[in-house]
């Protein structure tokens, strides 16, 4: 289970501890893809293999079911904890990430996001100045 905030240093050439919890999960490898929000998504090797088959599932007829497909598969690409800890961060997903020095890696259960750390700040307080609301429409869900 990934849960949990942590902050770490993005280094020069793009590595960035993956905190000693998530470590054990994310051992047989993992993928690192764009994410929604403005953050990157990291997924463990089973955890991708569902929502990449949920993904292929969805009706190539529909524009907007394409335009997720690309999002998510055409940047994805594998990483492997390095003897540290460490994941290497594509250029590419630094930039769509703007990530500087200080990077927020959070655990969402399924999936760990990568933000940088002033952004995370931002969303945070935007998210919980508006956490009634959202929990009304989630309970209109029957959750």
């Amino acid at each position: 289970m990934l849960l949990g905030e942590y902050r770490h240093n993005i280094d020069q050439k793009g590595r960035i501890a993956v905190p000693a919890k998530f470590r054990e999960q994310l051992s047989a490898g993992a993928i690192i893809t764009r994410g929604l929000d403005n953050c990157l998504f990291v997924f463990a090797q089973k955890e991708w293999q569902e929502l990449v088959a949920k993904l292929t599932a969805l009706p190539l007829s529909q524009s907007n079911s394409r335009a997720f497909v690309r999002l998510m598969l055409a940047g994805a690409t594998d990483v492997e904890l390095d003897k540290q800890g460490r994941i290497l961060v594509p250029e590419y997903l630094k930039k769509f990430a703007d990530l500087k020095k200080q990077v927020v890696v959070a655990g969402l259960y399924s999936r760990v996001e990568l933000w940088d750390a002033d952004a995370w700040e931002k969303y945070k307080a935007k998210t919980e100045g508006a956490s009634e609301e959202i929990a009304e429409q989630l309970g209109q869900l029957g959750i």
